[in-house]
């Protein structure tokens, strides 16, 4: 045997349970088709949110949170309705892991130096109803350091343990096949890839210059999800959310392609779920691109007014921040692939802020002063929201409605937006905020975000007309639909083993992180609370560490 356990992708999930098991003195090889430089997978480029329960940071800003409300609302959101098959491990799954983010996540997470910023994200505010989709409260902590932050602590661990023998890696191999032999999973075979010294996050070459076998008693598949891969995510595209895109953007690295799901299928695990998706409606193509069709979410305050591509304003409860697959569901019902934000310079100053952490250099660098100074106490929008207005194709601005309806209409092939009939429902919306209540649900959402500290000081804007001269100028976003993440994937008990067909465990295999659907082949249902993917490959390749340790 090459190792006590072969751990297959070298993403956070994976370095986790890697950690795992060198703590308890297990020999690993960790197996990654992408070069040393790639470290860390999809996760180096996230923002570094974490959801947790009734945490100091969320008493110290008045918010009452708690276990009960926490699974109340994952309830709500995963809508659960395979119990007795496809989700009968999945809602396992998901108990344990808010049991977890109430409970132990936090002190486990501070032991290994992870610490967050003193305001929480208030993300995913629901589809309106107490039973429904969506957090009650803010639970969306940020990681100082961002997911180069959250990574860090596993990271040098890894390393370490490679300098010591106990740790190997297998960069730059691509695997084909599990090997299976009298029923149980004793390694892996596949492709050795040709050197490749691209940087990180940009496509590598699958040129093939040779074949490698592994074998060891047990392993960790961990190697992502299809949200790279237009062809499978167009080929899972559940009917319930209409058709799938013509065009979308690509929110994660070109080696999250889902070739492993099929291949641990082959040597006997359960797929289930796959039908389960999360992508953004608010994407935009990045104007410095990393990987091919690169695109990057941006994070909406409320206040933003939503249209979509003919110009009609989004109904309930498809707002900025609210509700991502109603609004997916919506749109893909207008036949077409874009939408619009419309909003102020005043709006875009406090509410807009650009997911990953190359696109949050204060607080992925760890500069307390950067954050305060350009966050808090600055004028303007943070720098490189700045960039995507000045250099972004999505972006236009205006003096004028007119004017900008006219700019936006030069974004599309042909022009399909009315001035007019934008006016008037701008006029609408406008005549709603002259007084502290109103019957617009949006100015309702802006009023009651206000009254959580952490939204007023740093994330939603004061109340004002739209067509207020001396809040513009006026700006236009071009929304595209944004690729992102696999929901359902292998099987898994709550020890991360994977089950056959039969529900038995496939002996000697284990799946963790967003191939097994963050946990139990779908720990989200159909929505995300968000925060909740970082968390899930925490959770999920923890337990595949220490259950494949024993």
């Amino acid at each position: 045997m090459n190792a006590d356990v072969i751990v297959v992708g070298a993403g956070l999930a994976g370095l986790v349970a890697t950690c795992e098991l060198i703590s308890r003195g297990k020999k690993v090889a960790v197996v990654d088709q992408e070069n040393a430089a790639n470290l860390g997978g999809q996760a180096f480029w996230s923002f570094g949110g974490l959801f947790l329960v009734d945490s100091p940071q969320q008493r110290r800003l008045g918010v009452k949170d708690s276990f009960e409300l926490a699974w109340n609302d994952w309830q709500g959101s995963a809508q659960f309705d395979r119990l007795d098959d496809e989700d009968s491990w999945a809602v396992q799954w998901a108990r344990a892991y808010v049991e977890f983010a109430a409970g132990e996540k936090r002190a486990w997470l501070d032991g290994l130096g992870i610490k967050f910023l003193p305001t929480v994200g208030w993300a995913e505010r629901g589809d309106l109803r107490a039973d429904g989709h969506g957090n009650s409260v803010p639970r969306f902590h940020v990681t100082w350091g961002t997911g180069p932050g959250v990574l860090k602590p596993f990271v040098r661990r890894v390393r370490q343990a490679a300098g010591s023998g106990l740790v190997t890696f297998h960069h730059r191999h691509q695997v084909d096949e599990l090997i299976v032999s009298g029923g149980a999973v004793q390694g892996v075979r596949g492709t050795l890839l040709a050197e490749d010294d691209s940087p990180r996050g940009v496509a590598s070459n699958r040129d093939r210059i040779g074949e490698f076998e592994l074998t060891a008693p047990a392993v960790i598949i961990t190697s992502g999800g299809i949200g790279g891969n237009h062809d499978l995510v167009r080929r899972y595209w559940p009917e319930r959310m209409g058709s799938a895109p013509e065009s979308m953007v690509t929110g994660v690295p070109a080696y999250v392609d889902g070739r492993m799901l099929d291949i641990s299928a082959e040597a006997g695990a359960r797929l289930v779920n796959r039908d389960r998706m999360w992508h953004y409606t608010e994407g935009l193509r990045n104007w410095d691109p990393i990987w091919p069709g690169h695109g990057i979410r941006i994070l909406p305050g409320p206040s933003s007014m939503w249209f979509d591509a003919l110009g009609r304003r989004l109904p309930d409860p498809c707002l900025p921040g609210y509700d991502t697959l109603s609004t997916l569901r919506h749109l893909r019902g207008t036949g077409h692939d874009h939408s619009w934000f419309v909003l102020t310079q005043k709006i875009i100053e406090k509410e807009f802020a650009l997911s990953g952490s190359e696109q949050n250099p204060d607080i992925t660098g760890n500069d307390r002063k950067a954050f305060l100074r350009e966050r808090l106490l600055g004028k303007g929008a943070p720098a490189p929201v700045e960039a995507f207005k000045r250099n972004g194709a999505d972006f236009v601005v205006a003096a004028t409605l007119d004017e900008l309806v006219a700019k936006m209409n030069q974004l599309t092939v042909e022009p399909l937006l009315d001035a007019d009939l934008v006016r008037r429902q701008i006029e609408a919306r406008d005549l709603q905020v002259a007084n502290p209540f109103s019957k617009d649900s949006q100015i309702q959402g802006i009023r009651n975000a206000r009254r959580y500290l952490g939204d007023k000081l740093g994330r939603t804007v004061a109340p004002h007309r739209i067509l207020d001269p001396a809040a513009g100028p006026l700006i236009g976003v071009m929304l595209h639909v944004l690729t992102r993440k696999t929901l359902g994937g292998i099987q898994t008990d709550l020890d991360s083993r994977a089950l056959g067909p039969t529900g038995e465990p496939v002996d000697g295999l284990f799946a963790a992180g967003e191939i097994a659907g963050f946990g139990g082949g779908g720990v989200h249902g159909y929505n995300a609370l968000e925060g909740t993917f970082l968390g899930g490959c925490l959770f999920s390749g923890r337990q595949a560490g220490r259950a494949a340790a024993r």
